[in-house]
């Protein structure tokens, strides 16, 4: 049965039955909705690399974070539909301009098309690297889709203790749903390989450190550690940014303290982690927030 019939892609189960345009959490039905495709020269080093990651921009998505930096298209539904077959033909497109790997950003609730594009593509010529970067809020059963399809994961992980996911995602019991999906993208694809500097396959968890919230961030990393030790990286992030309903909790309303983020990366260092990536101050601006122009689409 095709998963939208009874949609349960992610924790919310809304169960609708998005092949007649039943709208559940997420609103999306059963059409691909883009905002933008690029060349992304602002991931990690080892993944826009030189010449950029051909990033595509899925529109909505089935968390409701008050701080989101890309609300305009995760929130508003912001977006083109396009087809199946067409979102096969932009993965070749971001091939023939140089990219150095398909970063599928906010994918979750179209996890099913993508699967049917990226078989598409390969057909076509496709051969880099495909990247699932994902707000890891998303059931074991719809990581376990990807199986063979996904060369590297770029789960971030945003909170340990459940009271903030409530309160500033609404996503109940979501570092339990995000940890379990973690673990199913590390069995498939193991320990980072990288060439050339470049990421080929493996892990990467991205951790985008809140305001006032340092001991939930260390909580994050002691699991992440304890978990996989160095046989993934993590990414601690520094960018963010006070936008969209950020200014109706006072207590998130303002810039990271750059003391909390250096006592955040000596932590790490000092219980052992050795593979990361971390920010240099400055990456607080909307400036690095895309202009979600429908380029590429």
């Amino acid at each position: 049965m095709n998963p939208l019939h009874k949609c349960t892609l992610c924790p919310r189960n809304c169960k609708v039955n998005r092949l007649k345009d039943s709208l559940g959490f997420c609103n999306v039905g059963k059409n691909i909705r883009l905002a933008k495709a690029y060349l992304h020269k602002w991931e990690e080093p080892c993944i826009s690399g030189e010449n950029g990651s051909g990033t595509i921009f899925f529109s909505n998505c089935n968390l409701n974070c008050v701080f989101c930096q890309n609300h305009e298209i995760s929130q508003k539904n912001y977006g083109k539909e396009i087809s199946i077959n067409r979102l096969s033909d932009i993965f070749i497109e971001q091939q023939n301009k140089g990219a150095h790997n398909i970063n599928l950003v906010s994918p979750t609730p179209y996890v099913p098309q993508i699967i049917e594009a990226i078989k598409l593509s390969k057909c076509k010529g496709l051969s880099i690297p495909i990247i699932y970067n994902t707000n890891s809020y998303e059931n074991i059963e719809t990581i376990k889709l990807l199986k063979g399809y996904i060369d590297v994961y770029l789960p971030d992980i945003k909170y340990f203790d459940d009271k903030y996911a409530i309160k500033y995602s609404n996503a109940k019991n979501y570092f339990k749903h995000a940890s379990s999906a973690v673990k199913e993208m590390f069995s498939q694809v193991g320990n980072p390989v990288f060439k050339n500097g470049l990421i080929k396959k493996g892990i990467i968890i991205r951790h985008l450190m809140l305001p006032g919230l340092l001991f939930d961030s260390k909580k994050i990393i002691d699991y992440i550690y304890k978990t996989f030790g160095n046989s993934v990286y993590i990414s601690i992030m520094n960018q963010y940014t006070p936008t969209y309903n950020s200014k109706y909790y006072k207590e998130i309303n303002k810039k990271l303290n750059i003391n909390h983020y250096n006592s955040l990366i000596n932590y790490a260092i000092s219980i052992g982690v050795t593979n990361g990536f971390i920010q240099e101050n400055g990456t607080c601006s909307e400036n690095f927030i895309p202009n979600f122009d429908l380029e590429g689409i």
